[in-house]
């Protein structure tokens, strides 16, 4: 990765990363993949973004603590665990054009499920459902880092409180980053470039997290979110477009 490239493609996808997680629930964070994935390799890029993930996970953690909803967490993992285990299983098999190809995919299928998903009312904790899309989510979290689309599509329809429904995103993902930590070790993803490239980078989280928390209650998120999707879109389709 050039210079060139760290300044336009790294540096803003780690910022939106510490921003996600520092106050919008991991819903900017799956922008971060697809952007890197623009200027390395995605397998790369993936590599380069756990450790990354790992540290926003951690510096957000201390702002939700005991905040979230347990009673969803004892659904979600054990399907992130199932996820998990499938990614590990099928990641060789896996070639960069096709794992490009799924993040395009899946950055693009994000924007579409959050214009296409309104909820009136508040709809009860489903296990069986919750237990399939955290499945969905750590298999896609292994591959792309890119779980935040199934788990919204888990928990946004219950209409938890604001706060809570960060914090319960926040303490799933942070348990996912860091047993996918074991996995990628095994099939050899830690090299010395990539984990050299993750330390350049660490410095930006903790500010994209603390500038996360001090915009929560003050930005329209209505905005917000609308011009990120948008980012997402663009880098989305620019991966479908180099892969297929």
């Amino acid at each position: 990765m050039s210079l060139s490239d760290l300044l336009l493609f790294a540096l803003p996808a780690i910022f939106l990363t510490g921003l996600s997680k520092g106050g919008f629930g991991g819903a900017l964070g799956g922008i971060a993949v697809p952007l890197l994935a623009l200027a390395t390799s995605p397998k790369q890029a993936v590599a380069i973004m756990l450790p990354i993930l790992c540290l926003a996970d951690v510096v957000g953690l201390k702002a939700y603590w005991r905040r979230w909803d347990l009673a969803n967490l004892k659904v979600m993992m054990p399907g992130a665990l199932i996820g998990i285990a499938i990614g590990s299983l099928t990641f060789e098999l896996l070639n960069e054009r096709m794992i490009g190809l799924m993040m395009g995919l899946i950055a693009v299928s994000f924007v579409a499920l959050g214009v296409l998903m309104r909820h009136d009312t508040p709809r009860p904790l489903h296990k069986g459902r919750g237990l399939a899309l955290s499945s969905v989510a750590g298999f896609t979290s292994f591959v792309a880092h890119a779980g935040g689309p199934p788990v919204m599509m888990h928990l946004l329809p219950q209409q938890l409180d604001k706060v809570r429904y960060v914090a319960t995103i926040n303490l799933f993902f942070l348990l996912t980053n860091a047993i996918k930590l074991i996995p990628y070790t095994a099939l050899g993803q830690f090299t010395q470039e990539n984990l050299l490239m993750s330390l350049m980078l660490a410095p930006i989280v903790p500010f994209g997290v603390w500038t996360g928390l001090w915009l929560q209650s003050r930005v329209n998120h209505t905005w917000f979110y609308r011009i990120a999707r948008l980012g997402m879109l663009l880098a989305g389709v620019q991966l479908i477009w180099q892969n297929i």
